[in-house]
């Protein structure tokens, strides 16, 4: 999908962006001539006009907000990307561990978009929210309960807050990346990679790529009817499975 010249000189923020999505993000966004910034716990490697935020404190959301307002006065786009996968049971979950998933996955998001959309109102800016799901909020996994309740939460403020800025001519919609083995999270097996290929529909990965042109649109004027919703690039995975419970396994 080509965006012609519609992102040249667009300002967007990109959380989470020294990731592997996150990288993939940012490069999108400035190949399509946008004016980026990039901002993670570190700046290390990360281009332009970085900036180095914790987002699990008020201090690190207000720094970075006040840095995007110093430099643009508001944003035009902004990809609540930055979020945190950790593997436990919940029987083993330590309540630290449980607020600093919440904080990373659903607080900061909540801070930066009414920071944020503050910002384009007073601006006058029709800006676009594109918040980075997963098809982890309709069903659960074992050991990530608290992943998939956060993404939940992150779906229903996302359609919240598309419900009240629209009047502002402001979107807001998420984008659900599908299975990705390269994940610098988490080291998997080659059984489990293969047993959820065979699953899914198209038996695709996701790539950084999917995600970076779904992006791209999401937060376009082709997508300027489109607000409150959740496009999911997975290869079919989030419509059903490919697994098949009796003997005969093809059609015809």
């Amino acid at each position: 999908m080509h965006f012609g010249d519609e992102f040249k000189g667009r300002r967007v923020v990109v959380t989470g962006a020294a990731g592997i999505m996150g990288r993939a993000l940012v490069a999108h966004f400035a190949d399509a001539g946008a004016e980026v910034c990039a901002t993670d716990t570190t700046t290390d490697g990360l281009p332009g006009f970085a900036v180095a935020a914790d987002l699990t404190t008020d201090a690190g959301l207000a720094h970075l907000m006040d840095a995007v307002a110093d430099r643009w006065g508001a944003p035009d786009v902004v990809v609540n990307n930055a979020a945190i996968y950790p593997s436990s049971f919940l029987l083993d979950l330590e309540v630290a561990d449980w607020d600093r998933i919440m904080a990373v996955n659903v607080r900061a998001p909540f801070v930066l978009m009414r920071g944020f959309a503050r910002q384009m109102i007073a601006a006058g800016v029709p800006g676009a929210f594109v918040n980075i799901s997963s098809g982890a909020a309709r069903k659960m996994r074992r050991t990530a309960v608290t992943y998939c309740m956060s993404k939940t939460a992150l779906d229903r403020m996302t359609k919240g807050f598309a419900l009240e800025l629209a009047e502002y001519g402001i979107r807001a919609n998420c984008l659900e990346p599908g299975f990705a083995s390269g994940s610098s999270v988490s080291s998997l097996s080659q059984e489990h990679i293969d047993r959820v290929m065979a699953a899914i529909p198209l038996g695709t990965e996701t790539a950084p790529e999917d995600v970076g042109q779904a992006a791209l649109y999401l937060a376009s004027s082709a997508a300027k009817n489109v607000t409150g919703t959740s496009l999911a690039v997975d290869g079919g995975n989030s419509a059903g499975t490919m697994d098949v419970y009796q003997d005969k396994k093809h059609a015809l």
